[in-house]
């Protein structure tokens, strides 16, 4: 069967929540869910944490019938006296599109001396992606980013669902969540490596904040190697290019590359941006075929399964995600070792500053017995 035409019956991300995503990362001050208020509920909590606030418009039964009309007048003006936003988003829900709920009216009978960034989504969309989509065409509209940052955007979230056709949460009708491999044996695989003298490289290849977390373990790999005396034996690879992606996320890169630097943790290689994971492969590829390719383990981070195994066959992988459901697409890729981050979200939301991972945090405890 057509892997794009696969009935898939295990949740998927939501395209309301992707929408809310890239508001923030737009850096909008306010975003407003026009529905009702439980729609979402825990990444709207979430987000306030990362800095914007999150409100509803709490359609009750009343409003499924006649409309949230003047509700979302009166949300606009609220926010506007009590936050005094520079930039204001307004997010559809399943409720508001299925009654024909029309955004673009309030907003305009509002007329708030602020920008309004509408964004017309529920969550029935076989792909997240459209959410950020079509966040993306109003934040154009609405002149908050320009054409050619648009056009990139597009063509990284059609990569990023090609990588989830491909290997990810949409390539089988039902994939069960797993926990991965155990951290400590993972662990102590490392440190024999590095013990024997082998060769490895770090690829972090993360989305977004999440780099805040999946960079600890790079961090980790080289404070290992160090006190063993192998820091020559370890390559970097990081998407981590401060000059690209919306403003959030060069900001993200901004603050891990300085951490990475007070560390003294040397980042051999840039493989593109932190919204660049889906198409970064294509990049670490080419290295390794031309400049590593001899190197004898990988310890992959962040987002494993958009990374191409042509050149990376003959290395024994450890990869960690954050995504229970992608373990198994990884072990049926290769990938030897398989971690899960399981709490990773919620801990890189609204901090400036690398966060200990789980299995870092192992792989300093093993090192303590064994080194």
């Amino acid at each position: 069967m057509d892997n794009k035409n696969i009935s898939i019956i295990h949740p998927r991300p939501s395209s309301i929540v992707a929408a809310l995503y890239t508001l923030r990362d737009l850096n909008v001050d306010v975003a407003i869910l026009h529905g009702p208020p439980g729609c979402s509920f825990k990444h709207a909590r979430l987000l306030e944490e990362d800095g914007i606030h999150v409100v509803t418009t709490a359609l009750d039964e009343s409003g499924f019938v006649f409309g949230g009309h003047r509700e979302l007048v009166n949300v606009l003006h609220k926010v506007n006296d009590m936050f005094h936003p520079k930039l204001i988003g307004v997010v559809g829900t399943c409720a508001s599109m299925i009654i024909g709920e029309e955004m673009h009216e309030p907003v305009m009978e509002a007329d708030l001396d602020v920008p309004v960034i509408e964004v017309e989504v529920h969550a029935g969309y076989r792909n997240n992606t459209k959410g950020v989509l079509f966040a993306l065409e109003s934040a154009l509209n609405a002149g908050i980013i320009d054409m050619e940052e648009f056009s990139r955007q597009q063509h990284l979230l059609e990569e990023a669902t090609n990588v989830e056709l491909r290997h990810g949460a949409a390539s089988k009708e039902y994939l069960a969540p797993s926990r991965g491999d155990v951290k400590y044996k993972v662990a102590q695989r490392i440190i024999e490596l590095l013990k024997e003298g082998k060769r490895g490289i770090t690829i972090m290849n993360a989305k977004k904040e999440t780099g805040y977390m999946f960079a600890d373990i790079t961090v980790a790999v080289n404070e290992i190697a160090e006190q063993l005396g192998k820091a020559d034996n370890i390559i970097n690879m990081s998407n981590t290019d401060v000059g690209l992606g919306l403003p959030r996320v060069r900001h993200h890169a901004e603050c891990i590359m300085r951490d990475f630097e007070e560390k003294d943790i040397p980042i051999h290689e840039i493989i593109g941006g932190l919204d660049e994971y889906p198409v970064a492969g294509a990049t670490i590829d080419k290295l390794i075929e031309e400049k590593y390719s001899d190197y004898d383990f990988a310890v992959i981070t962040g987002v494993p399964h958009a990374i191409p195994m042509d050149h990376l066959s003959d290395m024994e992988i450890i990869s960690v995600t954050n995504g229970p459901r992608q373990v198994l697409p990884l072990k049926e890729l290769g990938h030897e070792h398989v971690l899960v981050e399981i709490d990773l979200h919620p801990k890189t939301l609204g901090v400036n500053h690398i966060v200990e991972s789980e299995f870092g945090a192992t792989l300093r405890e093993v090192a303590k017995e064994s080194i």
